[in-house]
């Protein structure tokens, strides 16, 4: 397993923006396919965005136009640019690797981002 920590959250306005950090204790370049989750207030946990080893990049449609997920290989982290951000947006966001050979899932322990005026 990988271990991931999330960084970044926190309480902003509405229409505002965060930027989400996941930092991962070993290389995520080649075997592992990263996303970040969601799970707002009495609700499941939900993707909001995925990124493969070929940085193939996939979106929640609540999201899409709006949050923007990239690799940065060389400091094994992902990121999560939220730009416009909603109150609908409120969630503990979870960072997540998934082995591409194992299929084994790795997760974060979260950051709370609260979206409220």
């Amino acid at each position: 397993q990988v271990q991931l920590v999330e960084s970044g959250g926190g309480l902003v306005e509405p229409g505002g923006s965060l930027r989400l950090s996941c930092t991962c204790s070993r290389s995520i370049s080649s075997a592992y396919t990263m996303g970040w989750y969601r799970q707002p207030p009495g609700k499941q946990r939900e993707l909001v965005a995925s990124i493969t080893v070929r940085d193939s990049i996939s979106y929640a449609d609540p999201v899409k136009g709006r949050f923007t997920i990239s690799r940065d290989n060389a400091r094994n982290a992902v990121n999560l640019q939220m730009n416009s951000l909603q109150s609908e947006d409120t969630a503990v966001y979870y960072c997540n690797a998934k082995n591409v050979y194992s299929g084994i899932n790795s997760w974060g322990k979260g950051t709370l981002v609260t979206v409220s005026s």
